[in-house]
């Protein structure tokens, strides 16, 4: 892992690959970055602290890429460390800027109204502003979509260790979560966790609570081990296996569509 450096002052808080991908997934990964602009001098943490998972999710950016290569997918990621304002988390979520990530205090996030506020204003809501944009511009052009983030977890948080190889997170719609749950246990070496190791309970969905839901989109949060992870080869690996998973979701979604537009036209 390295510690990322910031893009320079007054550089977007997220960067949009790819697009004008024409699949109908959008691939979203909030964690994908630890760098911390200058200005917050390391937040007070040791150089090996930021490059922890704390900081952001390692890995998961590597499989997001691939992910969505082969979905010709739209990839959104943020490039501000989670530890500066945490963009997968609604605004009053007490871990919105953390005080204390697994048991390491952050000294510079001691910080006032006025701080929490230019945080807000200069990451977090352009950041989905601009997935707002993105979005609504398929909408507008008839784009099938589909919302889907990229995670990744530590094996051990707070002391306890944490069973699952995968999770995969999601709300009311479940039409891309079950079928994902489904293959995925399908290997018999995945521990497959349902909502696990977090889920919305935990304020972990807001992209798609905000994003997905009200447009009645299929949505699911994806949570990789990141040990799972950690060079190259597994990362696509990973990527190959959640992909096709993904294109059979959305091809089994297409077929019922057809199937009801049929039964609609028949009576």
């Amino acid at each position: 892992m390295i510690l990322q450096r910031e893009a320079g002052a007054g550089a977007d808080p997220f960067i949009v690959e790819n697009s004008d991908g024409a699949g109908g997934f959008v691939i979203v990964c909030e964690h994908a970055s630890n760098a911390v602009a200058d200005r917050f001098a390391g937040l007070g943490l040791a150089d090996e602290t930021l490059e922890s998972h704390i900081a952001w999710d390692p890995g998961a950016l590597d499989v997001a890429r691939h992910m969505a290569e082969r979905l010709d997918a739209p990839l959104m990621r943020a490039t501000v460390s989670r530890l500066i304002i945490d963009c997968n988390r609604p605004l009053d979520a007490p871990d919105l800027i953390v005080a204390q990530s697994d048991s390491i205090a952050v000294p510079g996030n001691r910080i006032g109204e006025k701080e929490r506020r230019l945080r807000i204003a200069t990451i977090h809501e352009p950041f989905h502003a601009a997935l707002g944009r993105l979005i609504g511009n398929r909408l507008a052009a008839s784009q099938p979509t589909a919302l889907v983030s990229v995670h990744s977890f530590t094996p051990v948080l707070n002391g306890l260790s944490r069973p699952w190889k995968v999770g995969i997170i999601f709300g009311r719609d479940r039409r891309l979560a079950d079928p994902l749950i489904s293959g995925l246990k399908d290997d018999g070496s995945l521990v497959v966790g349902v909502n696990e190791p977090y889920s919305p309970a935990d304020r972990v969905f807001y992209t798609h609570e905000r994003h997905a839901e009200p447009h009645g989109l299929p949505c699911a949060m994806i949570e990789i081990r990141n040990d799972l992870i950690e060079d190259p080869a597994s990362q696509r690996a990973m990527a190959v296996r959640l992909s096709r998973l993904l294109k059979d979701a959305l091809a089994a979604l297409a077929d019922m569509r057809e199937d009801t537009f049929r039964a609609r036209l028949a009576k």
